[in-house]
């Protein structure tokens, strides 16, 4: 499918553990401006295996222009320094080289996470709120989203902290959830054990919960009691690519 020239259309795409999404977005108003595509992650999940996939799925949608793309990784000055839920092979390589050359196109790219706090900050739950929001997207891992009166503060990887002897994600993630066959009222107390951990360090003013699992919020939200406020994503699963299509290269 071809679509018009348009500055406001930018494409976003988001590297999931699991699953590729990508979408045209219009960056004034965060929607989408099609129905999103999303194709199975590579296994291996190595550099020029998602390279591949990414500019087959670029060739799909057939949007011209800068891209953004949204890691399961740690990206530090466009470098990739972790491999959680990717392969290893990625840590050191330049992202944003790399798929420029793939891709011929200016590209920007950003942690997974951090995309999806992007755009609910900008378009979502957390839309005109100040002080320190805190964004888990709960899916593969825990990813999050770290912001201080609405700056991000990148790379804040909170499902890495320490909890029941292992990494929080081990023991809460949505992935883990399913793995163990877990009910939503054994597993509340899981994703509450987090979150107070959290609340302990940061004191936010809100959580955010995202990632797939959003979809359901009510089937474990009512579960969860805190002293910070806590809601579920309004973009739900498109934050992803609506964060990395902001977080393109303008022009």
């Amino acid at each position: 499918m071809i679509y018009r020239m348009a500055s406001n259309l930018v494409v976003g795409v988001d590297i999931g553990g699991t699953g590729i999404k990508a979408a045209p977005v219009d960056i004034t108003t965060g929607e989408l401006a099609a129905e999103r595509i999303r194709i199975p992650t590579p296994s291996p999940a190595t550099p020029q295996a998602i390279a591949d996939a990414v500019d087959g799925v670029l060739r799909k949608i057939d949007v011209p222009g800068p891209i953004g793309l949204a890691v399961p990784a740690v990206v530090r000055g466009g470098i990739v320094e972790t491999a959680s839920h990717i392969d290893p092979a990625w840590i050191g390589v330049d992202a944003v080289d790399f798929f420029s050359r793939v891709t011929g196109r200016p590209v920007a790219v950003m942690n997974d996470a951090d995309a999806a706090g992007v755009a609910e900050v900008r378009f979502g739950a957390g839309q005109g709120q100040a002080g320190i929001i805190a964004v888990i997207t709960l899916g593969t891992g825990i990813g999050s989203a770290l912001f201080v009166d609405r700056t991000l503060v990148p790379n804040s990887e909170l499902g890495h902290l320490p909890l029941h002897h292992g990494k929080a994600e081990d023991w809460a993630a949505e992935s883990v959830r399913q793995r163990d066959q877990v009910s939503w009222e054994k597993y509340a107390p899981r994703l509450q054990a987090f979150l107070e951990l959290v609340q302990r360090v940061l004191w936010p003013q809100l959580f955010i919960i995202g990632g797939g699992i959003s979809n359901v919020a009510h089937e474990f939200l009512p579960l969860i009691e805190l002293r910070t406020p806590i809601v579920p994503a309004r973009l739900r699963n498109h934050a992803g690519i609506i964060g990395a299509a902001l977080y393109a290269p303008k022009g």
